[in-house]
């Protein structure tokens, strides 16, 4: 589980095509230091499992249902990301629960720059339209952002100098794509909601027995 702050700006050193699958090469001195085989980093809002570390450089391997379902098939050597590592049990949770499980990709639409932010447009599938909300939370390549307009094929949001300067999205251009993750909360509503169960009154009424 992640909390979509941003802890390093990684690099991609070496990717290497293998069958329906990759192996990615990356540097992060930061998110590398004490990590150990199988251990989970988030790259991009991606959760990669850690196969070997070295001076500072880990390697993940990438299936071919991960490279179809985000924006990692697109990453080449010299390509810049995002990298978290796993939150602690009892540290601070500064952004919100984030799993690192890519539900769709999106693609950097406008950026329009003010003095002291920089609002930016994001296409938006379809299908995780109903799971964006006004103010609510969603995860772009791994940061943890609030929405800040929700729209049925699009949403907005405003980034802060630090988050400009210390993220990947400060040098997305129009035409970029970008790993999307919803709130996993409004999907587990969302499922309890259809198979009939009212997820307020449903613990009361199994207390009241």
């Amino acid at each position: 589980m992640f909390t979509g702050i941003v802890e390093e700006l990684g690099e991609v050193t070496a990717v290497e095509q293998l069958e329906e699958a990759s192996r990615f090469r990356l540097r992060g001195p930061l998110v590398t230091e004490g990590a150990k085989h199988g251990d989970s980093i988030a790259v991009n809002g991606v959760c990669l499992t850690v196969v070997d570390t070295a001076d500072g450089e880990f390697t993940a391997d990438v299936m071919q249902e991960t490279l179809n379902r985000s924006s990692l098939g697109a990453l080449t050597a010299g390509s810049r990301v995002n990298l978290e590592r796993p939150m602690a049990l009892g540290g601070r949770l500064g952004g919100h629960l984030v799993q690192g499980h890519v539900d769709g990709t999106g693609e950097i639409l406008s950026r329009t720059p003010s003095e002291h932010w920089e609002i930016v447009k994001v296409s938006l599938p379809a299908a995780l339209s109903r799971y964006v909300v006004e103010k609510g939370s969603i995860t772009v390549d791994g940061v943890s952002l609030t929405v800040v307009e929700a729209a049925a094929d699009h949403f907005t949001i405003s980034l802060i100098p630090t988050t400009l300067a210390l993220t990947t999205l400060g040098r997305k251009q129009p035409g970029d794509p970008v790993n999307l993750e919803v709130d996993v909360l409004a999907k587990y509503v969302e499922r309890l909601l259809a198979a009939g169960v009212d997820p307020l009154h449903a613990q009361a009424r199994e207390d009241s027995r």
